[in-house]
């Protein structure tokens, strides 16, 4: 090739200054050399990473994709359009990866395969070739120098040889050196033009084989494809800026209409009151106490549903039972020096809430919407409307709905849309009916003619009603609320005490206790019953479970826990459970009576279903503990019975050979012991003797 430098190998053995100036320059070249390509290498092994991430992330990107459709948005519909239209993207994705991937391979194999071979190759000889001719200079230059220092006056044949020789073998080493430095050296001028076109003629036709795959694979179709989905993103676009624009508008105007509301007292010349309100919403301020005599308030959101006061924190999913405002009685009230306060109290007087509005327009809202819908004044006149609403408030306050719009719109008071029929509202919150219970006729899991009972009655109270009623009189009453000492040792001994906040619904006596239907059936029942009866007030109390009974702790009534058969929550709405006890007989033949008692919790009815279940187990085992026991005790006693009727016999035994020994003794009265002296018997030896010599006596008489 023209124009390239060479170091002339025939001036190697002489080894002159201008030819090691001339390897100095090739030296230094050497070096740029080195440097350039370690920044080129640097500079490629970059786009190779990129590329293969690129790679990487057009995979995943169309694996993510594919499982678009896998996925469950909250707020996203079963848009089938979207689903189809990504999975065609995914299919064209999946290709271009595939491109991808043949392209990082190509590079891998035509670009980075030679600049990587000349960096830990051709370089790497070179650097070793320039150590060893280094080495084998200063071992030539150490032999010349020994040899030079020769002496001619004493010479010695032996030592002259010797250097001789070492000069002859490092000049020759030296010369062969640097010949294959001076070879490798020159080759450099070759190599690195090869290893710097090669990488990049290997770039280029990956890049040009990447372009000609996509190509290929990017036929008519997708670009008609590509189309069409451009002019649906501009539609959208489109659409979504005219949604933005209304918007704006609808800020605009809301803003305007609301701002006279922003005052928290307008004036009501401007803004008259509402006296005909049947639904009403918003926030108050509810004063609770924290003491004897303290008191705070808190922020809350108010609404009513049906003949209910509804409120809801802030955070909360669903609004809570503040009190029933059926036939209640509502007025305006001054309490702790604050303004447009009202107060309800529920219609037989045991209940009172005070709550602050904002403004005298709201508080005066307020004490009307509660009137209007304590005395059942609706705007509507037709009866069937009336019932169908009382209903789904029932339904809305027992049963949560599954969708999030529907949760929304359960959660604030509607004023669209009415529900059709109560009827058909009450078996929805019950749950759909399982396939077993479909099969089987209602006879066959409740009584015909049953009666609902809506107040708890134990069965306990029911069997031993002059127990339960000195009970409670004996039963001394404590002002404050403590508990004190009212507990039965057997609770206080029990090894399970879970306590639950729970409202009862309502019982109703069964038939079957063989499987939970009975219990779906009775919940569905009831909760008809409740909405047809406008029945919404429950009252609230603490369920006890330990290991001896279910306990009522704000009424009398216990449930035996042996008695308790079956105990389950509804399958949908988890809040609901139940469970089926068998008295021990009934008030007229006598038979075993089954009764479903329904109730609704807090939090999650499968909880209480499993402190039953291990209240009973608990129970179980404590059961066959005693058992074990007493028998134990029985063996024991048994035991120590036969031991004492073995030590009577013994003392018998011993009682009778020493009767026998003192008659024998008594029998000789005149004899000396066998030691001098005489035997003396006490008063009881010789009554007992004497009772012996009668007895003899009659016997020989007999004889």
């Amino acid at each position: 090739m023209p124009g390239i430098d060479k170091l002339p190998l025939e001036e190697t053995l002489e080894d002159s200054p201008q030819t090691r100036s001339l390897l100095g320059v090739f030296e230094e070249d050497t070096a740029a050399t080195s440097s350039y390509f370690s920044q080129l290498f640097k500079a490629m092994q970059r786009i190779y990473d990129a590329q293969n991430e690129l790679s990487a992330a057009t995979h995943l990107t169309s694996r993510l994709l594919k499982d678009y459709e896998k996925q469950r948005f909250p707020l996203g519909g079963d848009d089938e359009v979207m689903s189809s239209t990504l999975q065609q993207f995914a299919k064209v994705i999946d290709e271009l990866s595939s491109c991808h991937a043949v392209l990082s391979t190509q590079l891998a194999d035509a670009m980075m395969f030679p600049i990587t071979q000349f960096q830990e190759r051709d370089l790497r000889e070179i650097v070793i070739l320039k150590e060893v001719f280094q080495i084998s200079s200063d071992d030539h230059d150490t032999a010349v120098n020994r040899y030079s220092r020769l002496s001619k006056r004493k010479e010695n044949e032996k030592v002259k040889s010797e250097v001789m020789e070492d000069v002859y073998t490092s000049r020759k080493k030296q010369h062969e050196t640097i010949m294959h430095y001076f070879a490798s050296l020159n080759m450099l001028q070759y190599k690195k033009k090869i290893a710097l076109l090669e990488p990049l003629l290997g770039y280029m036709q990956a890049q040009i084989s990447f372009f000609k795959l996509g190509s290929e694979n990017l036929t008519q179709q997708w670009e008609e494809f590509l189309t069409n989905i451009g002019t649906s993103v501009q539609n959208v676009r489109r659409e979504m800026d005219s949604d933005a624009e209304a918007t704006e508008q609808t800020i605009q105007d809301l803003k305007v209409a609301s701002d006279p509301l922003y005052m928290p007292d307008p004036d009501p010349n401007k803004i008259p009151v509402n006296r005909n309100l049947t639904r009403k919403a918003g926030y108050l301020n509810t004063r609770y106490k924290t003491g004897l005599v303290s008191s705070a308030w808190e922020r809350q959101y108010f609404f009513t549903q049906g003949g209910n006061l509804m409120s809801q924190s802030r955070g909360d999913v669903a609004g809570g039972l503040v009190m029933d405002i059926d036939n209640c009685s509502v007025m305006a009230v001054d309490c702790d020096d604050r303004r447009f306060c009202f107060q309800i109290t529920s219609f037989d007087g045991k209940k009172a809430v005070i709550l602050q509005a904002e403004s005298r327009k709201d508080c005066e809202e307020w004490i009307a919407t509660i009137n209007n819908i304590s005395k059942r004044i609706y705007l509507s006149e037709n009866p069937e409307e009336i019932a169908a609403r009382v209903n789904q408030s029932a339904l809305e306050a027992v049963t949560p709905s599954p969708s999030f719009q529907q949760r929304h719109e359960s959660f604030r008071p509607s004023t669209q849309g009415r529900p059709k029929t109560g009827r058909s509202g009450s078996q929805c919150s019950a749950g759909s009916e399982s396939p077993a219970l479909s099969s089987l006729s209602l006879e066959s899991l409740v009584a015909p003619d049953t009666p609902i009972q809506f107040d708890i009655i134990s069965p306990v109270s029911e069997e031993h009603p002059s127990q339960a009623k000195s009970g409670a009189q004996g039963r001394r009453t404590n002002p404050f609320g403590e508990s004190g000492g009212s507990k039965s040792e057997e609770s206080e001994d029990s090894i399970l005490h879970q306590l639950f906040i729970v409202r009862f619904l309502g019982s109703m006596e069964v038939k079957a206790t063989e499987s939970a239907d009975v219990i779906y059936e009775t919940m569905r029942q009831i909760l008809a019953a409740r909405a047809i009866h406008n029945i919404f007030r429950m009252t609230e109390s603490h369920l006890l479970v330990t290991c001896e009974c279910l306990n009522i702790c704000c009424v009398i009534p216990q449930f035996p826990l042996s008695s308790v058969v079956l105990c389950t929550s509804h399958q949908e709405n988890k809040r609901l459970f139940g469970f089926v006890l068998k008295t021990a007989g009934g008030r007229v033949d006598g038979r075993p009576v089954t009764v479903c008692y329904v109730f609704e919790s807090n939090n999650d009815g499968e909880k209480i279903c499993d402190s039953v279940g291990l209240a009973k187990q608990i129970a179980l085992h404590s059961e066959m503990d005693r058992k074990a026991t007493q028998k134990q005790r029985e063996l024991d006693k048994a035991k120590e019975k036969q031991q004492e009727e073995l030590h009577k016999q013994k003392q018998i035994e011993k009682d009778l050979e020493e009767q026998s020994r003192l008659i024998a003794a008594s029998s000789r009265p005149g004899q000396p012991a066998a030691d001098g002296q005489f035997l003396v018997l006490s008063n009881s030896q010789s009554e007992d003797s004497d009772a012996g010599e009668e007895g003899q006596k009659t016997g020989e008489s007999e004889a």
